[in-house]
C-alpha cells in the first residue's frame, strides 16, 4: 500500500502557476488606454496632452512591443527603429529618421505586465530643441479586429 502512495505522489505534477502571470519585462497583449503628453522646452503651459487607444501584438518582429511616439504630427511615426534593448522590465531604443539634418529620437520604456510608461527625447532635424513625449498606459481589454 505504500508502494502505490508513493508511485502516485511521484507522478502527480507540480501545482502550475496562474494563467494570466506575466513575464517581469513581457508587455500583456491587448488593447492600452495610453495618456500622452508632449513637452515643448521653454514654452511654459505647452504642453500638449491627449489619451489614446494603442493596441501592442502578440508578436513584435521589432522588438518595441508596438511602442512609438504617439503624440500628433511627429515626424517619428514612419522611420526604423535602431538599438533596441529590452533587459528585465526595462525597454529602449532609437528612432531614426532618413536624410540630412533627420529626426533623431531616443525612447525608454519601463513595462510592467498590464501597464507600461515611458520617455521620448525627439530631437527635430536641424533644430536645437528637443521635445519630450511622456505616455502612461494601461491595458483595457482585447484589441479589435
Amino acid at each position: 500500500m505504500k508502494r502505490e502512495v508513493l508511485a502516485l505522489a511521484l507522478i502527480v505534477p507540480a501545482p502550475a502557476s496562474p494563467a494570466n502571470a506575466v513575464d517581469a519585462g513581457a508587455l500583456e497583449p491587448g488593447r492600452y488606454e495610453v495618456s500622452v503628453r508632449l513637452d515643448l522646452p521653454n514654452i511654459e503651459g505647452a504642453a500638449a496632452a491627449r489619451v489614446l487607444s494603442l493596441c501592442v501584438p502578440a508578436q513584435d518582429a521589432v522588438g518595441t512591443h508596438g511602442l512609438m511616439a504617439l503624440s500628433e504630427n511627429n515626424p517619428f511615426s514612419h522611420c526604423p527603429v535602431f538599438n533596441v534593448h529590452q533587459q528585465g522590465s526595462t525597454l529602449s531604443f532609437d528612432i531614426v529618421c532618413p536624410g540630412g539634418n533627420a529626426a533623431i529620437a531616443s525612447a525608454s520604456y519601463r513595462l510592467a505586465g498590464t501597464a507600461f510608461d515611458g520617455r521620448i527625447a525627439m530631437k527635430l532635424g536641424g533644430k536645437n530643441m528637443t521635445l519630450t513625449e511622456t505616455q502612461a498606459g494601461r491595458r483595457i481589454g482585447e484589441c479589435q479586429p
